[in-house]
């Protein structure tokens, strides 16, 4: 009798969602944060614009470097660790044995059986110090590709998420309009961005969607009054 095949589905894009996450979280409530406190300030929406569409440029530049140090960091800490990790196994052999065991032991595995799998695993280096870096320091070896490509996902993000906020001061002259309409956009953006976000990594949709408005809400509510306050 024909069996149907048993197929697991396992998100495996985390990096990219959290890179189109930082960059997008950003993208929407800083430059909705900074035209919210400009619209309190200002009667013109072509300062409004022009301000927003520098900070857009100025922070996906800024993010997508910062989103390009910390994956080269990675890599780099990686290449570290594995260098140690090879020096180890190459001259404190036993400790490294000893450590493998504790870590199979913890899996109930003793005796005999034990044994067998430390020496089929310790007779090939790379992959004894590939099994060590996984399962002792618990780092995964980074793609070497995933710095550029994480800095154009984290600029992109930002300037998407950027331009959503921005849109009514480029379109209108009338700041009131332009302030309202933005809010809309922004609040619908934010929901719908918390809830792919939600549903991309797992998270309960209502909740990721609510706490990802309520952040972006609260980022622009502070710059609005306090502009109001000091303009």
């Amino acid at each position: 009798m024909p069996t149907t095949p048993h197929v697991e589905k396992h998100f495996t894009g985390s990096e990219t969602v959290r890179d189109v996450v930082i960059g997008m979280a950003d993208g929407l409530t800083v430059p909705f944060a900074l035209a919210a406190g400009l619209s309190a300030a200002v009667t013109s929406t072509k300062i409004i614009a022009t301000a927003g569409m520098a900070e857009i440029v100025a922070g996906a530049i800024a993010m997508g470097l910062g989103g390009y140090l910390a994956a080269r960091t990675d890599q780099e800490h990686y290449e570290s660790e594995e260098r140690r990790e090879f020096a180890e196994v190459e001259n404190l052999r036993e400790r490294e044995i000893a450590e493998i065991e504790t870590i199979f032991g913890q899996y109930g595995l003793s005796g005999e059986p034990l044994r067998a799998v430390v020496g089929a695993l310790t007779s090939d280096r790379k992959r004894w110090v590939e099994f060590m870096m996984r399962f002792e320091l618990g780092l995964e070896r980074p793609d070497p590709k995933r710095a550029p490509v994480s800095a154009a996902t984290i600029a992109a993000s930002y300037l998407v998420g950027g331009l959503i906020p921005l849109a009514p001061y480029l379109l209108t002259s009338q700041v009131n309009l332009a302030f309202q309409v933005s809010v809309v956009l922004t609040a619908i953006a934010l929901l719908l961005f918390g809830a792919i976000k939600g549903r991309l990594t797992g998270l309960n949709i209502v909740k990721a969607s609510l706490h990802t408005a309520a952040v972006g809400g609260l980022a622009a509510s502070a710059a609005y009054y306090l502009a109001h306050l000091f303009g």
